[in-house]
């Protein structure tokens, strides 16, 4: 019993591991990291825009809150030292007669509320510059060129992030599972996808990746190593009607990594589908692309999918999502190899093949016939 319960254990524990080993998650995010990169980190810096762009929420709003209250704050401090190097605060007394460089600086808190007037143009009128010092009309001048050059590249920021293609992503969705089965008469590995819209993605084109670890003729181990997946689907794969789900199709062949594959091996295999769909918003024009990954648990063999779109009574079409991933058990040929083999065995039977060594001779009938 104590056997038993550890044998199930360690592959609980193995199948954990294997399904947490995955380059690309289920919904996109690729599970990478870099380490020993020579490179400074401040080459981030130099793309600015994109290192602000791919800043997570939380991270670009401590940016855009400290960006306008330190140039808020470094402002105001600027127009307390003017107040004080004319003598304009009431500390030093001045005289009835006396003009100062901005009216109505009383200390610090007056200043940075001045600063703060002044970057974003409120305009209240009660502080304001006056002709008396240059410095102060150089100052008003900067603070007015670099308040609109924040303004626009925070606010650029923020409408960036938020009309992101990346967003746009999240509605288009694949099946849990992908699965094996025949179609059309051959065995063909399946995956349905989705678009949550009404609105298209236009020039949609899918395809796939199959990573897997190979050891070249040179004995060098290749980690992730890219295989071309070529999917296919019934009306094309340029420029798809993506008004409904689709479902997307490999053909096990003999060009296929899967031909070699048998429905008892394939969970013992160490391999990750990656499919990706490519379009352009039709709303922004912008392209995007999706991404989802199969690994051998996620393949299903001998399965289809359940249909899903149907015609009511008012003669509109209905997709039904509850059945999107579900799937039905279908009779499927035990491997690739073997319905090939079929096939050919069965091409053979329906063809004519000449013997070489077969003679004809011909026999001659005696006139003589004895009754």
């Amino acid at each position: 019993m104590f056997n038993y319960l550890r044998k199930r254990f360690t592959s609980h524990i193995t199948e954990r591991s294997r399904r947490r080993a995955r380059l690309v998650s289920k919904d996109g995010r690729c599970n990478i990291e870099f380490g020993n990169v020579e490179q400074s980190r401040f080459v981030f810096l130099v793309d600015i825009w994109t290192t602000i762009l791919d800043l997570r929420w939380r991270y670009k709003m401590t940016i855009f809150i400290s960006a306008f209250l330190g140039s808020w704050f470094l402002f105001g401090l600027l127009w307390y030292v003017v107040a004080y190097i004319h003598k304009d605060l009431p500390e030093f007394n001045p005289s009835i007669n006396h003009t100062p460089c901005v009216e109505n600086i009383n200390g610090l808190t007056s200043a940075f509320l001045f600063s703060l007037e002044t970057q974003v143009t409120i305009g209240y009128g009660f502080r304001c510059v006056t002709e008396q010092c240059v410095t102060a009309i150089f100052l008003l001048i900067f603070q007015s060129i670099l308040g609109v050059i924040i303004n626009s590249f925070m606010c650029g920021a923020i409408l960036a992030k938020i009309s992101r293609s990346k967003n746009r992503a999240k509605t288009i969705t694949f099946s849990k599972n992908a699965v094996i089965s025949k179609r059309g008469g051959k065995l063909c590995l399946l995956i349905r996808v989705a678009n949550l819209r009404k609105s298209l993605l236009i020039g949609s084109h899918i395809y796939g990746k199959l990573l897997k670890t190979t050891i070249t003729p040179e004995g060098e181990t290749i980690i992730l190593d890219q295989v071309n997946i070529e999917f296919i689907v019934d009306a094309g794969n340029e420029n798809l009607f993506f008004i409904s789900p689709l479902t997307i199709y490999h053909i096990i062949d003999k060009n296929s990594p899967f031909f070699h594959t048998a429905a008892e091996t394939i969970l013992q295999q160490d391999f990750e589908l990656v499919v990706f769909l490519d379009g352009t918003v039709e709303a922004t024009s912008a392209t995007c692309q999706v991404r989802t990954s199969y690994i051998p648990e996620e393949v299903l063999w001998g399965y289809r999918f359940a249909p899903i779109v149907s015609k009511t009574k008012e003669g509109k079409y209905r997709v039904d999502f509850q059945n999107f991933s579900k799937t039905v058990a279908v009779e499927t040929p035990h491997c690739a190899f073997c319905l090939y083999n079929e096939k050919e065995a069965k091409a053979k039977e329906k063809k004519g093949y000449d013997n070489p060594g077969f003679v004809l001779s011909e026999t001659s009938e005696s006139s003589d016939t004895k009754m």
